[in-house]
């Protein structure tokens, strides 16, 4: 008989006591979420996000839940200059990030432009996505992992893609659908962008694989946030469990592959998505 004590104890394999985390987006619909399952499971917190003030509410709610020296820093991914500084003087602050949460996508200033059809999409409107949700996450994670190599322990790196980055749009569920009452459909230049993190993840874990830095992708699928009835009934119709998914179900995902429980897992993306990629 098996000696109890002799036992490994895993319960240990999802604390991130002692890391700094990253989080880009940390403001928006599923960044909120991920930046306190983060703060939960013991990181502290470095929120990044457009507005200031918006992400000075945000770590003073993770202070006021979890404690810890939690921190909020604004910074435009747009601009790769204050990209590269932002994270040159947070390596600095911090000593080191530990966990890349790379999260941020933009809808650009204009929803009515973002859903227009793809025969008419403006060239404007492609390149305001794709500074932001391509080339802003490029510069991030070669930032933060250029910093992890310098230093030699290692790190996860975790981006936030999309089912259309991984498939195609089925049409028929936007038939009357609606976001905030505006007709929608998946802009091209959303899937694009998914699509070239998901070549970003699959690349920077082969560069990167020796140097102990883990790089994966999380692929959520439909998440409810705004969308009318009609979406939800017929985007359910196409996911083997019959229904979108919450921004609470996201979270487990990004704490496994931010912490040691994932410590032989690279070049991945895990789709959360109810089954959607199934069919």
């Amino acid at each position: 008989m098996t000696d109890p004590a002799t036992l490994p104890d895993y319960r240990g394999l999802f604390d991130l006591t002692g890391k700094t985390a990253l989080v880009t987006g940390a403001c928006g619909i599923l960044g909120r979420h991920f930046a306190s399952a983060l703060a939960a499971h013991g990181a502290t917190v470095v929120a990044l996000d457009l507005e200031q003030d918006a992400v000075d509410g945000l770590v003073e709610a993770l202070k006021a839940s979890f404690g810890a020296a939690h921190r909020g820093v604004a910074c435009d991914l747009s601009d790769a200059a204050m990209v590269e500084e932002t994270i040159r003087r947070l390596d600095e602050e911090t000593g080191g990030i530990d966990v890349l949460h790379s999260n941020a996508a933009t809808k650009g200033t204009s929803l009515e432009a973002m859903f227009e059809p793809a025969e008419t999409y403006a060239h404007a409107t492609w390149r305001e996505h794709m500074a932001v949700n391509l080339d802003g996450a490029f510069h991030v994670m070669r930032c933060v992992g250029a910093g992890m190599k310098t230093r030699g322990n290692g790190g996860s790196i975790i981006s936030t893609v999309s089912i259309y980055g991984l498939m195609g749009p089925d049409n028929r569920i936007y038939e009357g659908s609606e976001y905030l009452g505006r007709a929608i459909n998946t802009p091209p230049s959303y899937a694009a962008a998914k699509a070239g993190l998901v070549g970003l993840t699959r690349y920077f874990a082969a560069h990167w694989g020796l140097d102990g830095i883990r790089v994966n992708a999380i692929a959520p699928g439909g998440v409810a946030s705004g969308q009318n009835e009609t979406f939800q009934t017929q985007y359910g119709s196409r996911v083997p469990m019959g229904r979108m998914g919450r921004a609470d179900e996201m979270v487990g995902a990004l704490v496994w592959l931010a912490s040691d429980a994932s410590s032989y897992v690279t070049g991945q993306v895990l789709a959360v998505d109810g089954g959607l990629s199934a069919w």
